[in-house]
């Protein structure tokens, strides 16, 4: 039962570290790994699953290798002549992939966002920006302005940020952490881009494959997470742009909706796929949506016409197709209440973060208090609207790091020296992050921590943003070992009263086995597009339009490497004969469907029309 476990304190052993590949470059223990692995070729030995100290060998079938370590019962399986069979168990109270369902009210979300590699941040990679920064005379501060300061080596600059950053012994580590999700930001790119939009089209898509294959093979998850839209929906730089926001904003707001909605469809239809849904069972459809620009009635007038897409292509009910993920927009989850009311498993992500709430006088343990406070909402949340989650949340209780909060920024109000040193942690310093941690799982129970891991600065020779890293973390002290332990944490902290404790029991739209339908009342009342634009159009029939008669391209399948060699200098086996999928799981049903430029039309610059004077098309 999912609740904030008041009642019952969980026993749990602790963990010893995960797994190490069999041979790696040497790096010194005061700072987090970065070297890169030594490909250690182990003849296979026909072993198809393995537990706690097995060798798994690579899905690239060249033979590399490394131990698989996983102390919580977790079991990796992968058949390289069935790639697409049943998969692994995370722990041993994980649900095996492909043949165990997951049960929303029993089993419980934790898990890591896998930030920084198909969506890059400056704070994540920084190593990445610093390659490029002060290289040109491009003002590098987001991955838009990075492509461009790349030029003719953007492609090979992004691969081998996409092949190193993360790479599938991170998937074992992710299990081995006793981690059974993962939240994947991917942007608007991996499918095209257009005009010239300067960032890399379709590859990290093929990373994208990459990860479902692991992520079977090692029990885990997925929530596809659409993290950088066209036009940007919040200015930030990991929309993909920073500045405006042009995204249901100003004269391409409309426009850029409309293209965003044939990506969701596209994304849609390939993991709906029987192949695929069973590893991808949720996806959301825009990060971190800047309501107080957009306005209420543009950012629900676009969560319904993303739900009918969605649905469209789905059906109704249980097994058909992801749980639909919508953000918050920083409102706090009671103004969902009620929206689309019996919609079919849709679910509500939100990202509380301590580290911006500008505190500058309150401990580490009035910090865990606050975070014990989101119990309330969650709880509430849980019982009224449905499955909902802490898509996002941090230990960080300040906004301290190497470019938290962009390239050239600098946090104020801190003493930011203390907390960037991780290595210099007191035993009480550890606790207390550790403690903040504990809280903010207790109350957010179905969780991903932002971020899985930084990467180290090339200047700075070590990993900034600590409180932001929870390999290192965990590795280090300030993250549990067990992320069991926070089970009743903040019933230490809150009354029962206080945290509005919730019976496990899901309105049955939330889990599918209702009709799912909504009314057309609620459907009327958010119609799209919506009658007016915040804050500046309020005659719609001025903006310029895209029209719904492109023909939309599939995203590509994957391909699969085949058994290893079994024996040193023999060839790797026959690729297997799989059926992979099309891309497409309703047929040609869509082929006319994808909202494209209107041929003639002058549009303003999708990114950059704010403020721009509207021209109808």
């Amino acid at each position: 039962m999912l609740v904030i476990a008041s009642i019952l304190l969980l026993l749990v052993a602790i963990a010893v570290p995960v797994a190490v590949v069999l041979s790696r470059k040497s790096s010194s223990s005061s700072s987090p790994s970065t070297s890169t692995p030594v490909v250690t070729v182990i003849p296979w030995d026909g072993s198809t699953s393995g537990a706690n100290g097995s060798t798994t060998w690579s899905t690239s079938a060249d033979g590399s290798a490394f131990t698989y370590v996983n102390e919580f019962g977790g079991e990796w399986q992968y058949d390289p002549t069935n790639p697409l069979g049943p998969g692994g168990k995370s722990q041993s109270w994980g649900k095996r992939i492909g043949e165990e369902e997951w049960v929303w009210g029993q089993d419980i979300v934790r898990g890591v966002n896998i930030g920084g590699w198909l969506v890059t941040e400056p704070f994540i990679c920084p190593d990445l920006y610093e390659r490029w920064i002060n290289k040109t005379d491009i003002a590098v501060v987001d991955e838009w302005t990075l492509a461009l300061a790349m030029g003719d080596k953007l492609a090979e600059e992004m691969e081998r940020h996409y092949s190193t950053f993360i790479t599938e012994e991170d998937f074992a580590q992710i299990a081995g952490a006793g981690l059974n999700w993962v939240r994947i930001p991917i942007g608007f790119w991996a499918i095209e881009t257009i005009g010239d939009e300067p960032l890399l089209p379709k590859v990290s898509w093929k990373y994208f494959l990459k990860a479902i294959e692991w992520c079977r093979k090692y029990g885990i998850r997925i929530y596809l997470d659409l993290h950088a839209l066209p036009g940007s929906q919040n200015g930030w730089n990991h929309s993909g742009k920073a500045g405006s926001v042009n995204f249901l904003n100003g004269a391409m707001g409309l426009a850029n909706a409309q293209r965003t909605l044939s990506y969701i469809k596209t994304f849609t239809e390939f993991i709906s796929q029987d192949q695929y849904k069973d590893v991808v069972p949720m996806m959301g459809i825009v990060n971190e949506i800047l309501w107080a620009t957009i306005g209420e009635t543009s950012v629900k007038s676009f969560y319904s016409a993303a739900y009918e897409t969605i649905r469209n292509v789905t059906g109704i009910g249980a097994d058909k197709g992801p749980y639909l993920i919508i953000h918050e927009g920083f409102q706090g989850t009671a103004v969902w209440e009620g929206f689309l009311e019996g919609a079919d498993r849709l679910a509500l992500d939100q990202h509380p973060y301590l580290a911006f709430m500008n505190d500058y006088i309150s401990t580490p343990d009035e910090m865990a208090s606050k975070a014990c406070a989101w119990a309330a909402a969650t709880n509430r949340s849980q019982s009224a609207f449905g499955v909902t989650l802490g898509g996002e949340w941090s230990a960080a209780i300040n906004n301290c790091g190497l470019w938290l909060n962009g390239i050239g920024s600098s946090p104020g109000g801190y003493d930011c020296a203390k907390w960037d040193a991780w290595a210099s942690y007191t035993d009480d310093d550890l606790k207390a992050i550790k403690n903040v941690a504990l809280a903010s799982m207790d109350a957010l129970q179905n969780w991903f921590f932002w971020t899985w891991k930084i990467g180290e600065s090339s200047v700075l020779k070590t990993s900034s943003s600590p409180l932001w890293n929870y390999k290192l973390g965990r590795e280090h002290g300030w993250i549990p070992k067990d992320p069991r332990e926070a089970a009743g944490f903040c019933a230490g902290i809150l009354k029962a009263d206080e945290m509005n404790l919730f019976d496990g029991k899901f309105p049955a739209s939330a889990t599918g086995s209702a009709s799912g339908v909504v009314s057309p009342t609620q459907m009327s009342s958010w119609a799209f597009p919506p009658a007016s634009m915040a804050p500046s159009f309020t005659a719609m029939s001025v903006l310029p339009t895209y029209t719904a008669t492109g023909t939309f391209v599939a995203l590509g399948v994957p391909t699969f490497a085949g058994a290893p060699p079994t024996a040193k200098g023999a060839s790797a086996g026959p690729t297997p004969t799989v059926q992979a999928g099309s891309g497409w799981t309703t047929g040609d049903e869509g082929a006319k469907q994808k909202f494209v430029a209107i041929q003639g039309c002058a549009y303003p610059d999708a990114w950059n029309a704010a403020t721009a004077a509207a021209t109808p098309c």
